[in-house]
């Protein structure tokens, strides 16, 4: 039940997890099934980074020594694949973009929500509606840069009993513990077909903040890699299902502390994404970003990144795409992305293996152009140790032209595997 904790392999992990923690406790027995999914899930988590894009290390609790089954490609079809796919391993929906006043478009405030759904595979016939077969966890943050603040919270919850959910048949996902959490697609007919409003709710007492937002389609949807099948390494089965909506133009209300709620409006980008597939054994961490220019058009681009010194270099798979503000679009190969770091950062707070490092300035090459990105807030790290065990980068950032300097573009990026070497 909510509230409830436990130790899992020296730390805690609970039933539904805040920044606020609760006392440790023991489960009941009838809940060992609970117990070790999450310790399963903690480990893993240790592992990658949620919400890293895949999360998806190997679990020792894994009962098929054969491995889990590849990923099936197909055609993606909709509205069916807005919804959950509880078949696969790790999904993941993750909601990032730019507030400002209503009226204006200077951002205020940078925002992310990410809800993320695991299958444990170890409640193979158990009958019992307290079995974890689906564990379901969220992240959220708020970047404040003129309070030069980041407020972060976080949530773990088992699927069921109406506290958390991911729907199979459209984007109807939820973490009701302790407060709201909750993101809703529906149709816009009015749009055309292929378009979507969302709706974003979010309510955090511990860390002061409440959002309630309107996202609605001003583009189609972007299937990334080969029509929404996304390569994550040099073997073939290393892939997901990805596609990403971007340019969705916010509205709504935003609440801070006890203040009164303010009008708001601006840009956001939604991924969606799952995949079956283990991640290559070489990596150590992530670099991605997704960027809303202001001319409509769209770059996404990512590595995997090898550990510093390695002597087949850092960079162990790229990728990304590019969207033109007329439509068109073309995905980048695996060679033909580079990241460049220009400008680090030292976090105040320690890794496993002592101070840990971000680049928050880098230069980005891609075959749409030279660009750099820099972060607007340095200290936008998140502290999930309580949810996922670890310490990720995942903030607000302008995109520039590399030749002028000029800002062109706004988004978020996200930076996994500095402050600990997976499976250490």
């Amino acid at each position: 039940m909510p509230g409830e904790w436990m130790d899992v392999e020296g730390g805690r992990a609970a039933d539904s997890v805040g920044e606020a923690a609760g006392p440790a406790g023991r489960l009941p027995t009838r809940r060992d099934s609970l117990a070790r999914a999450l310790a399963g899930f903690s480990a893993a988590a240790a592992a990658w980074v949620l919400p890293a894009r895949l999360l998806a290390q190997p679990v020792a609790e894994r009962p098929s020594a054969a491995g889990p089954p590849a990923l099936q490609r197909r055609p993606l079809q909709f509205p069916r694949d807005f919804g959950a796919h509880p078949q696969a391993r790790t999904e993941w929906w993750y909601v990032t973009g730019w507030l400002a006043p209503a009226g204006s478009t200077a951002p205020s405030h940078g925002f992310q929500l990410t809800f993320f759904r695991r299958r444990t595979d170890l409640a193979e016939g158990n009958s019992s509606a307290f079995a974890a077969r689906q564990l379901l966890l969220a992240h959220a943050a708020l970047t404040d840069l003129a309070g030069r603040r980041l407020r972060h919270d976080q949530r773990v919850a088992r699927s069921g009993f109406g506290l958390a959910e991911a729907s199979a048949q459209d984007t109807q996902v939820h973490v009701h513990a302790g407060s709201r959490w909750e993101l809703g697609r529906s149709p816009d007919a009015e749009a055309g077909s292929d378009r979507s409003r969302y709706r974003l709710q979010l309510a955090s007492p511990a860390a002061g903040m409440r959002l309630d937002l309107q996202l609605q389609s001003t583009q189609p949807l972007l299937l990334q890699g080969e029509a929404g099948w996304s390569r994550k390494g040099p073997r073939p089965e290393q892939a997901s299902f990805y596609y990403s909506q971007p340019q969705l133009a916010v509205s709504g209300q935003m609440q801070l502390d006890s203040g009164e709620s303010r009008a708001v409006q601006g840009r956001a980008w939604l991924d969606h994404e799952w995949s079956e597939a283990l991640l290559d054994a070489e990596a150590v961490g992530w670099d991605w970003l997704g960027i809303n220019l202001f001319d409509d058009s769209v770059l996404t681009a990512f590595r995997l990144r090898r550990r510093e010194g390695h002597p087949a270099g850092v960079a162990l798979w790229a990728g990304g795409s590019w969207r033109s503000a007329g439509g068109s679009s073309r995905s980048f190969a695996p060679g033909a992305v580079n990241f460049i770091a220009l400008k680090s950062w030292t976090s105040p707070r320690q890794g496993r293996s002592g101070p840990v490092r971000y680049p928050v300035h880098w230069r980005i090459e891609t075959p749409a152009g030279n660009f750099l990105l820099q972060a607007l807030l340095d200290d936008q790290e998140i502290d999930g140790r309580a949810s996922t065990g670890t310490l990720y980068w995942e903030g607000l950032s302008e995109l520039l032209d590399a030749g002028s300097g000029r800002r062109i573009g706004l988004g978020y990026l996200e930076m996994t595997g500095y402050a600990d070497r997976p499976g250490v």
